[in-house]
């Protein structure tokens, strides 16, 4: 008579979240490095990760990718891939006075949030960016306007503090931000300054949104909610936030399997599980496989959106 080893596994239910994972602006990135490694052989140089994932940059960086953080090295006879996240304006202006064979893998909703700060210097607004300081989106949206033209602000309490300004203002926001917190920290924005100016639509990308919303109904009933994710990624970060603002008894982000302590599973019986818009899908199967070596899973899928975006491949490498 055959074993069942899964008889003799406690059991444990998975709710997986969805959408998870990639978005369509870090396919797309993705892609990007890809299709200028086909087309032009190694090394093909990027400019800052191309996404916020050390599994995918591992994965390019074999087959060619040389990521760098200045454009001072690159040779004018490589082509240079701008990451997802954007760049100041300084940076393309370097790419630009050095002839560099530029390939701009910005995602779309980043570039629409740095031409509506540029179009609102240009009308002469000073522009509050709601965001995290040292993000590389935040640097690159922030570079979009003269010095000074663009004023970051991280807490309700950094608002609170901004002083009387004589003239026209606008905001603008990261796209990666917890959907909930920036909500507050925009009617704080409207409170002090009831003509500011904002985005027709809010600025947060729909991946973000859409995977918070999916965190949120997913992690009710959860006694630990695990993201897939690498620890430099924003949206990742406020996945884990956000599971635990909705109710699981507690929350981690994780890189992969192999890192994941064990002994947390003791007394779990519920376990949630997502991925940040930068983890491949392949993280998260490889720690559903590891659940199930020591699990008898029962697996729920907590759907609350599909997506079926696509962003085309950047002008200078499409056919």
């Amino acid at each position: 008579m055959p074993r069942n080893d899964n008889a003799k596994k406690p059991p444990l239910t998975v709710r997986l979240a969805s959408p998870r994972g990639f978005c369509a602006g870090v396919e797309r990135a993705i892609r990007t490095v890809e299709e200028a490694l086909a087309l032009h052989g190694a090394p093909v140089f990027v400019r800052h990760e191309i996404v916020h994932n050390t599994h995918v940059v591992a994965r390019l960086s074999a087959m060619g990718a040389v990521f760098v953080e200045d454009l001072g090295g690159v040779p004018t006879d490589r082509p240079v891939v701008f990451s997802a996240h954007g760049a100041p304006r300084t940076a393309h202006e370097d790419a630009a006075s050095r002839k560099l064979m530029k390939i701009d893998a910005t995602c779309p909703l980043v570039l629409k949030v740095h031409s509506q700060i540029r179009r609102h210097v240009s009308a002469g607004r000073k522009v509050i960016l709601i965001g995290h300081r040292n993000h590389p989106e935040v640097i690159g949206s922030m570079g979009q306007a003269p010095e000074g033209a663009v004023i970051l602000v991280e807490t309700l309490d950094n608002i609170a503090a901004l002083p009387d300004f004589a003239g026209p203002l606008a905001y603008s926001t990261q796209t990666t931000l917890s959907v909930d917190e920036t909500k507050d920290m925009i009617a704080a924005l409207k409170a002090r300054f009831p003509e500011i100016a904002g985005p027709a639509r809010e600025d947060i990308c729909y991946a973000t949104s859409n995977r918070q919303e999916a965190v949120k109904a997913a992690a009710k009933t959860c006694d630990l909610f695990v993201v897939i994710g690498s620890p430099t990624s924003s949206n990742s970060v406020r996945l884990v936030e956000t599971a635990k603002a909705a109710g699981a008894a507690d929350a981690l982000l994780l890189e992969d399997a192999e890192r994941f302590d064990w002994t947390l599973l003791n007394g779990v019986n519920t376990i949630g599980l997502s991925a940040g818009a930068s983890a491949p899908e392949t993280l998260v199967e490889a720690f559903l496989t590891a659940l199930a070596a020591r699990r008898n899973l029962r697996i729920d899928h907590i759907e609350t959106a599909r997506e079926d975006v696509v962003f085309n491949t950047p002008h200078r490498l499409a056919s």
